[in-house]
């Protein structure tokens, strides 16, 4: 892969855009919590991520992602929480190449929905396996329905992984027209 100079530009910018999203909105207590288990909280720090990899491709995305994960987890020092929010926004754009690849005429739609479906289905399964490795300590409100729990992750993943790409897709759209020379343009082979 050839990183060209707005590229790397881009994904600086953007995973900075993540630190700041996640900075401003921990130390201003705007996060909203979910209403089910409010020790979960929405936030925007998805969008820089779905961007980074809208604009520059999968690897910019991930690292973008990367970056999120070492940002909370110099912030809070909770590894579980940083890897967990990173493999969160990873897996959002994982499942949303995947849904590039599989559609051809519904690119937007099957991006968005495997996007989600990605999302929700490995975080689920994280989640579930560090509750049972009790390396996930619940309040006791909730450890005696883990699944139930992990249902109402699923819900939590599906809002907040529809926020990050909604909002994400209509930021692209609006820059793409505005600054269309930060459209990746197919490669030629070189000879």
């Amino acid at each position: 892969m050839k990183i060209t100079t707005i590229t790397l530009a881009g994904t600086v910018t953007l995973a900075a855009l993540v630190v700041v999203f996640d900075y401003a909105l921990k130390y201003s207590n705007l996060k909203i919590p979910f209403p089910w288990l409010p020790f979960l909280k929405f936030d925007f720090t998805g969008i820089p991520i779905v961007l980074s990899f809208l604009f520059f491709g999968l690897v910019p995305g991930t690292i973008t992602s990367v970056v999120a994960s070492i940002a909370i987890l110099a912030r809070s020092g909770d590894i579980i929480g940083s890897s967990m929010k990173g493999l969160a926004e990873f897996s959002t754009i994982a499942g949303m190449a995947i849904g590039f690849k599989v559609s051809t005429k519904l690119k937007t739609a099957s991006s968005y929905a495997t996007g989600i479906t990605t999302r929700v289905i490995v975080m689920m399964a994280a989640n579930l396996s560090l509750i049972y490795a009790g390396l996930i300590v619940l309040p006791t409100a909730y450890t005696s329905i883990p699944l139930t729990v992990t249902l109402l992750l699923g819900a939590f993943n599906v809002a907040q992984g529809t926020i990050s790409i909604i909002v994400g897709y209509s930021l692209y759209e609006a820059i793409k027209r505005r600054v269309p020379t930060l459209i990746r343009k197919p490669e030629k082979p070189s000879s």
